[in-house]
């Protein structure tokens, strides 16, 4: 499906973070070499080595506590995960894929007789909601998934690799 999504893509993918120093004075974007999402504290972190990049504020499950277990909880999920993919022409706006779950999700699962689920990522919001770049979200709306302003994902689509690892907390 090409269409506004995806030209809104092309054009907002642009965005640049660059650091003071010489990478700035070539004016090349700074790369992240790793994610945190902090549930409790409804923040995604993005580092390069043991500095900070920048942070964003979070939208997570509707059923935030806890790790998530099965198919439709509405949790998200808690530990250390992969970026394995992206879709630029998802309902939400750019969706960096979570390699959720793992092998220990999946055993624990078929343990529990239940469904792990799965597509879960970190997005940007659905149409109609482009202008939106909260402090922080009011409420958890997703189904699992992390979300963020669609300034935000552009930017962290544009610093993460596929094979960035993302690292969940509670």
């Amino acid at each position: 499906m090409v269409g506004t999504m995806g030209r809104r893509a092309v054009l907002r993918g642009t965005m640049g973070l660059v650091l003071a120093g010489p990478l700035a004075a070539r004016g090349e974007t700074v790369r992240a070499d790793r994610i945190v999402v902090l549930k409790a504290q409804r923040q995604l972190l993005l580092y390069r080595g043991a500095g900070l990049l920048r942070s964003y504020p979070i939208a997570l499950g509707g059923s935030p506590v806890g790790p998530k277990r099965r198919l439709g909880d509405e949790r998200t999920p808690e530990g250390s995960y992969l970026i394995d993919g992206r879709n630029a022409e998802s309902p939400y706006y750019l969706a960096l894929h979570v390699s959720y779950p793992n092998d220990d999700d999946v055993a624990r699962a078929k343990e529990d007789g239940v469904d792990p689920g799965g597509d879960i990522c970190v997005h940007g919001l659905p149409a109609g909601f482009e202008r939106l770049d909260p402090r922080r979200f009011d409420k958890d709306w997703t189904r699992g998934c992390i979300a963020v302003s669609d300034r935000a994902i552009a930017e962290i689509w544009d610093r993460v690799d596929d094979g960035t690892p993302i690292d969940i907390r509670a």
